[in-house]
Parts: C-alpha cells; structure tokens; sequence
C-alpha cells in the first residue's frame, strides 16, 4: 500500500491545480486518474483570463509555458447575443481596446482543445519530483479511518492518505455517496459539443461567442474559434428546461446551423468534422457543503461551474489551488477534521460567491427575453456595467468592486 499526506482524485484543470501548488509548498503527494493522458474531455475550449492569473498565482513559469504554447489560439473577449439580436462584445480586461491587443501586458484568454490544455497540465505535473502521478487507475473505494483515508482501485490499487482532494469531476461517486450532493435539474446545464471547420464571420480578436436564442433559453448556443480553422460549437440548456420542453439538444443545433438566418450563412462552407457528443454541467448556482472529515471538492466535482457562462476550468483552477492552501494549513496542524476544512468552504464562497451569485442572477434574467434585451442594450452604453462583466472573466474577486459606493454611482451616471 502506497501512502501519502494528500491523494487527490482526478488529474484534470482543479486536481492538476491543487498537486502543481501543493508541490509549490514542498508538500508530496499522489494523484490518480482513470484515464490515460492525453485523454479528449467534452467541453466548450473557453479559457478565460482566470486561467492564466490562477497559473501565475501557483507558479509564473508555468503561465508562462501556456503563454508559449502553440497549440492554442489567443481570445481577448466574449460576444453577448440577446434574443433580439443585441450584441455586446466584453474584453477579457476592462481596458480591452480592438485596437491594442498587441499590448504585452493584457491577460488574455485562449481557445484549444481540452486534450491539449489537460495534457499540458499533466506534463506541468511531471516535471515535479513532489508529485507521483498514477494513470490508468480506477478508484472504486473510499474507507475512512480514524487516522486517514484508504483508497481502493483498479490493478489492486492502494493508498492511504491523511487528506483526499476529490477532482473527478461531475459523475463523481464520491461527491455523490460521501458528500451527499445530488444532481437537481435546475443546477445543472446538459450540453453538446461538435467541431466544425470554415466557420464564417469569426471575430477578428478570436472573441468567443454565446447566442441567446429565443428557442433555447435558458440556455444558449455557442461558436469558440480554435487553431487549423476549427471551431467548437455547441448547444447547452438548464436541464430543467430541457426535460420540460422535451428538447432534443442535437437536433436543436443542427436545426439553427441549417436554418438560423445568420447562421445558415456562417455555416455554409463549415463541415462537421467530429462526432457530436453529449456532457453535464453542475453548476455553481447553490452553496453547497464542498469539504468533510479529511476530505475537500474541487472543480465540477464540487459544482462550480458558472451558471450564466458556463466557463468552468477558471474556477475548476482557482478551486484546486485553494484546496492545496487549506491542505498545508491542515497538515501544518495536524488536523483534518470536518471542522478545520470548512475554512476551505468559506474561502471558496468568499473568493467566488460575489460572482457566482451574479452569473445566478443573469441566467434568471434570461427566462425574460424582452428583460436581457433591455440589460444588453443598456451594457452596450454603460462602462461600469461593461466593467463588471469583464471582471467575472478575469478578476474573480468581485467583492471590492461590489463593496465600493462609487461603483454604483458611476454606474447609474453611466460613466
């Protein structure tokens, strides 16, 4: 049996997160997936400016590599569409001007492929000797004892750890069994996922594209460009709505390829040229208890997904690096109670929760097409509303903002 101080569940964006900053403070620790990498994860390819401030955070030479790194492409914004056809584009930093986006010292964000940005991850994670790294390995056992956690898998698989970072994503059984949380339709987001190449009428900055349309809210369908001419496309739609309307995702985005008047014509020249596959996303709408007795959530396991964007590695990031943080202060203390982890909850909903709760509160406005009509166009006017947009892509803590007085003024004289 192998042992550990922490063994974490699940090497994708938040469990890569928490053993890259873990080993930042010179803590071991062995990480497992079931999968063998580089391993395909359906998702929508948006990496936000969240991403490469986490990165920063947990080590500048690694966001440096991303910056390098060839197989992605640079996006310096999203590109809101209401019902009625309102557009509003949002840099990634408030300062976001079309025109200077050679400017070094703007974060941006990226388009690529989740098996290359996860591949990256886990060779970020090779290169530290803090790390082992276990692949092809599935857990199927969890055992607590009184001095740790008993770890279980495929292979005979063992180890024994005094704390567990669960980063397995969605369909986690632990998250499910262990931590009680269950998916509730109006939480979760169901989405399809398709890529295209020659895709028309791309924005020249590489901004990703979500479009509100009317037959589908409260959900939208999406165009994120990506290196060799391709483009991820896809469809995803609150899960309540979609068993109420009876809604067929797939046939859904191919009816708006094939008839939408805009992108009947974006879509001509385009050519399917992967399968169109299915996912979930649990989203970050409800605070939940995301910690316990020796064990933390991160990433989708732990239901943080933005629920107006649906942008999710971002936090899956900024989640798994706050873990490793607790970790330290756990370990530090010799105490991986239920009661010393949920300062790792509190940190999470601090850091998060301003934002999450506002993306909430978009995505009800959505139910009403005439209400985000009227909240586009007035963004498309208003720097402070445009301003906070662009933080819930880059900042993360909008708490300083929302706290100031001045924000609101500023706001209501529209400068």
């Amino acid at each position: 049996m192998l042992e550990t101080k922490v063994c974490i569940v699940g090497a994708g964006p938040a469990g890569a997160a928490a053993a890259l900053q873990l080993a930042q403070l010179g803590i071991e620790c062995i990480v497992v997936d079931k999968a063998v990498f580089p391993r395909d994860k359906v998702c929508g390819d948006g990496l936000s400016g969240k991403v490469i401030t986490a990165l920063n955070r947990i080590d500048p030479a690694i966001a440096t590599r991303l910056k390098e790194a060839n197989f992605k492409v640079n996006s310096w914004g999203v590109t809101f569409v209401s019902p009625g056809r309102h557009s509003l584009d949002v840099g990634y930093r408030p300062d976001y001007n079309s025109n200077n986006t050679g400017h070094k010292e703007t974060p941006i964000g990226y388009v690529c492929k989740r098996m290359d940005f996860d591949n990256f991850l886990v060779d970020e994670i090779k290169r530290r000797p803090e790390i082992k790294l276990l692949e092809g390995v599935t857990i199927d056992k969890y055992e607590l004892k009184e001095d740790g956690y008993i770890v279980s898998g495929s292979n005979g698989f063992q180890v024994k750890a005094q704390l567990l970072i669960i980063a397995n994503g969605a369909h986690s059984s632990f998250t499910k069994e262990v931590a009680n949380i269950t998916m509730e339709p109006k939480h979760y987001v169901a989405g399809i996922r398709a890529y295209y190449k020659n895709v028309s009428g791309n924005n020249a900055d590489n901004f990703i594209e979500l479009h509100f349309l009317k037959d589908l809210l409260p959900g939208y369908f999406w165009v994120f460009p990506l290196p060799n001419g391709e483009a991820n496309v896809g469809v995803g739609v609150l899960s309540e709505a979609v068993r109420k309307k009876k809604m067929n995702l797939k046939k859904s985005m191919l009816d708006i390829i094939a008839n939408d008047p805009v992108f009947k014509e974006r879509f001509k020249n385009a050519e399917l040229v992967s399968s169109i596959e299915g996912y979930g996303l649990p989203l970050g709408s409800k605070v939940r208890v995301i910690s316990g007795e020796r064990y933390m959530l991160v990433g989708d396991a732990a239901y943080l997904i933005d629920p107006f964007t649906g942008e999710g590695i971002g936090n899956g990031l900024y989640s798994g690096r706050i873990a490793a943080l607790q970790a330290a202060e756990a370990l530090k203390a010799n105490n991986c109670s239920a009661t010393q982890l949920a300062a790792y909850d509190a940190e999470v909903y601090r850091i998060m929760g301003p934002e999450l709760k506002l993306s909430h509160r978009l995505q009800k406005l959505i139910k009403y097409p005439w209400l985000f009509n009227t909240l586009m166009k007035v963004s498309s006017r208003n720097k402070q509303l445009q301003e906070l947009l662009s933080c819930m892509f880059y900042e993360v803590d909008l708490r300083k903002k929302l706290a100031k007085p001045s924000f609101y003024v500023k706001m209501l004289l529209n400068r």
